[in-house]
This record gives C-alpha cells, sequence and structure tokens, in this order.
C-alpha cells in the first residue's frame, strides 16, 4: 500500500476510545525494543487522542481488563535500560485479586466490562499464545479500525538463533495477525516479509499491511557536547540484548583479532542478556575479560549510564544479523556517533541515509576490518559523526499521527 503524508488535523475525531494492549509491558520493568515502543507509542497517542485506554489480559481473572495503578506506572516512558527481567511478573496480590474476580464470574457475573466498548484497538506487542486466543472477543466489540504492529519473523528465518518457544508460536502468531483489519509493520522489510509469507501460505484477501518506521526518543542534550578524553583509549560501544540473532559472539572475536594486532581500545556493551540464546557470547565475554582484554558489560543500563556511554564512546557497532528496525543504529546517530552495521534489510533502511560503515557481511573478519579502519582514520570518523549530527529522525508524535491518520482510512474487515 502506498504511502502519502498523513492528514493530521483531525486524527482524533474518528475514535471516541482507543483501546491500547498492554498485557506484557504493563507487567515488567525490563526496556527492550518491544517495550520502549509499546511505552512510547503509548504516551504519543495519549497526547494526540486523549482518550486512551491501556488495557491488559488478566490470565487469573482470564478477561480483559484496564490496567491498575501499579500497572500503569510499569508504563511510563523511561529511556535507557530498566532493571529487571523480560518475562511478565505478577504480584501475589493480583494473582488473587484476579482468581476473585473469575470465582464471581463464575457464579453468575460478567467477565466483560463495558468500559472496554472501544471505537479502536491498537496492537503494539508480540502477544502470547493466551492474548491471541483472548483477542477475537475483544476485536468483535471493537466498531472501528483494529490494528497490529508487526515487529519481525526472525524466529521463522533464524530459528538456529531464536528461542525454542518462540519459534514454536510464531507460525500461529502470523496466522493471528490475520484477524485484524490493518497490519502496521515497523520497516519495509517487515512489511514485505510478512506480505510474503502469507502469499506463502495462499491467504485469500490478507489484511492490508503497511510499512510505517518507528519514531526514537529524542537524546537528552549534554553541557560536554561530543567530549571524548585526550589520549585515553577510544571505547567502542554497542547496545543491544545479548541473545542470539544479535551476533555478539562475531564482535567479540573481532575484538580479540584487533587487541591479538596491538590496537588499543574498549568494548563496552550494554543490554539485556536472554538466558537461552545469550549464553554463548556470554561465554566468550567472559574468557576475554579473564585473559585481561578491555570489556566492559553494564548488562541493563539506566539512561544516566546509556547517556554517558553514548557521549563518550568513539562510534558504535551493531553486529546484529536481523532486525526488524534496528533502533540501536538510529539512536547511536542521533547521538552523533556513527555506527558500523549490516546493510542488509531493516538494518540498511535504518543506515542508508549516512552516518554508517554499512556491511555485506558481519562476520568477524568484516566487522574487525570495519572497526579497524575506523579507530585508525580519524578524519573518516569525524566526517561520519557530522553526518549523523546532520541527520533528522522521526519522533514519536509524529509516528502517532501517521499510525492514526492510516488507521482513519482503514475499512473494517469481516
Amino acid at each position: 500500500m502506498p504511502w502519502r503524508r498523513p492528514d493530521t488535523t483531525s486524527v482524533s475525531a474518528f475514535m471516541t476510545q482507543l483501546l491500547f494492549d498492554a498485557s506484557h509491558t504493563s507487567h515488567t520493568r525490563a526496556q527492550t525494543g518491544i517495550q520502549r515502543l509499546c511505552r512510547a507509542l503509548h504516551a504519543a497517542l495519549r497526547e494526540r487522542v486523549g482518550d486512551v485506554l491501556p488495557i491488559c489480559h488478566d490470565p487469573y481473572e482470564s478477561a480483559w481488563r484496564p490496567l491498575q495503578a501499579w500497572e500503569r506506572e510499569n508504563m511510563v516512558p523511561t529511556r535507557g535500560a530498566l532493571a529487571g527481567m523480560r518475562r511478565a511478573r505478577w504480584p501475589w496480590h493480583a494473582i488473587a485479586a484476579g482468581w476473585v474476580r473469575r470465582l464471581l464470574a463464575d457464579r453468575g457475573g460478567s467477565s466483560w466490562r463495558p468500559e472496554l466498548q472501544g471505537s479502536s484497538f491498537v496492537e503494539p506487542e508480540i502477544f502470547s499464545p493466551a492474548v491471541g486466543l483472548a483477542l477475537p472477543g475483544l476485536l468483535a466489540r471493537v466498531t472501528g479500525s483494529r490494528v497490529v504492529l508487526f515487529h519481525d519473523a526472525t524466529a521463522l528465518r533464524l530459528p538456529e538463533l531464536s528461542p525454542v518457544k518462540t519459534v514454536a508460536r510464531y507460525p500461529a502468531y502470523m496466522q493471528d495477525l490475520l484477524r485484524f483489519d490493518g497490519v502496521a509493520a515497523i520497516s519495509e522489510e517487515s512489511a514485505a516479509v510478512l506480505s510474503g509469507y502469507w502469499r506463502w501460505l495462499g491467504v485469500d484477501r490478507p489484511p492490508p499491511v503497511i510499512g510505517l518506521p518507528l519514531g526514537i526518543d529524542a537524546p537528552e542534550p549534554s553541557p560536554y557536547g561530543h567530549f571524548i578524553a585526550p589520549n585515553a583509549p577510544l571505547v567502542v560501544l554497542s547496545v543491544g540484548s545479548i541473545e542470539g540473532r544479535k551476533n555478539h559472539v562475531a564482535l567479540l572475536d573481532a575484538c580479540e583479532m584487533l587487541w591479538a594486532r596491538g590496537l588499543r581500545f574498549e568494548l563496552r556493551l550494554i543490554g539485556l542478556s536472554h538466558p537461552q540464546t545469550g549464553r554463548a557470547a556470554l561465554d566468550r565475554l567472559r574468557t576475554l575479560q579473564i585473559a585481561g582484554r578491555p570489556i566492559h558489560y553494564s548488562g541493563a543500563a539506566p539512561e544516566p549510564l546509556l547517556q554517558e556511554a553514548y557521549r563518550s564512546c568513539a562510534f558504535t557497532v551493531y553486529p546484529s544479523l536481523m532486525e526488524g528496525f534496528g533502533l540501536p543504529v538510529l539512536e547511536s546517530l542521533s547521538h552523533g556517533k556513527p555506527c558500523i552495521c549490516s546493510a542488509q534489510g531493516a538494518l540498511g533502511e535504518s543506515a542508508r541515509d549516512g552516518g554508517c560503515v554499512m556491511l555485506d557481511r558481519t562476520d568477524a573478519p568484516a566487522l574487525a576490518e570495519a572497526i579497524s579502519c575506523l579507530l585508525g582514520n580519524s578524519e573518516r570518523l569525524a566526517a561520519l559523526a557530522e553526518v549523523a549530527r546532520q541527520r533528522k529522525f522521526k519522533d514519536w508524535t509524529t509516528y502517532a499521527d501517521e499510525l492514526l491518520s492510516w488507521m482513519k482510512a482503514l475499512p473494517r474487515r469481516h
């Protein structure tokens, strides 16, 4: 579907209430890419529409309901990585209350709440099987546009580097997307992948799919600018969760090649680690640290630490093999720091307007060569940084306007 400039003069006129699913994000303090998207988009939609009701599917009540106060606190946008695990956590008081409400509903009450009779619905998460089973009942009560954001199909394209449960879940998840009136993919690459997958399945008359790149948070201004201490080893920064498809083993091997050749620099890693697919990278990291290599791993970093890391680094490396969008690439550029990344897919979309070293391969030799070139060529590094500082980036308010405008034009599917 071709994209046209949105008419934002009346984006809220076509809806009385927008329902926003936050079933997972409202129950975690993690700040992965999807959680950051959910929190930022929820805030932007509230700014543009006003009447936005965040909801969740309560597995203990076995029903949809509006978020409670403690859940809404988890929806406040907090830039940078927060402490906490990826998985959803439910305190005992919430579990017990859900059981009680379910018991009352079984005894003749109703588990449906009239306030959930929304005129539109946005599903921003990769929803769980339980949420997927509960969606048809909710979607049937929504009178207007029902849209879902599609992130990527990495679990199907790189199953060997993806969590086992995610790989098993994805075929049904991709089918569940057919229930919606429209799918807003987070990049042109993701839109093409989803449309191609449905064609391969022989799906007749699927919902329209649009490639709608995400917004990003503007970096906080710093009184120190882009200061790097003189005579200090240059810092190479990599921000992103430690998991199989992020390709950190190749990055660590590339850096070891350069340290073995006598190059002086530090590698700094920031991001949550996945207990299953990130194990190989963590093992390699610890081996290099024991050998005395200058590697600093911060885990999940709060906002002040993340800002300081961007300010003090020379450039960043995002070695990921495959992404739905490539948020760390654009965030690096928005801080005026060049990024080494893949030229393929969604990462290439984010990098193509300049400020990046774009690689056809992201194996260890290719990464080592790119890192070495930037470490040894201050003029090229400065030129890339200047291009990065000149780039313009979409904010979340603009993204919300584009999404709402597209929703306004969507016909309802049956």
